[in-house]
């Protein structure tokens, strides 16, 4: 199985703005504010957190297969 990878890059669907941020292992992260235009991002319907709508690399459980999500 590849490692799993807890650096995501976050880019703002408002102002395109990106950041990478550490994704948390042991919660989902359901909101995230924009720091550049401040807007509050929320997971798209049917994904389970922000990671998997916005950022370059899914969440850890979703990278780890396992069948769940957060």
């Amino acid at each position: 199985m590849p490692e799993t990878e807890l650096t995501s890059t976050i880019t703002c669907p408002g102002c395109g703005f990106a950041k990478a941020e550490t994704m948390p292992t042991d919660a989902c992260q359901w909101f995230y504010e924009c720091d550049s235009c401040h807007k509050l991002l929320k997971p798209k319907h049917g994904d389970c957190c922000v990671f998997c709508s916005y950022g370059s690399v899914p969440c850890p459980p979703v990278q780890q297969g396992d069948g769940s999500c957060c």
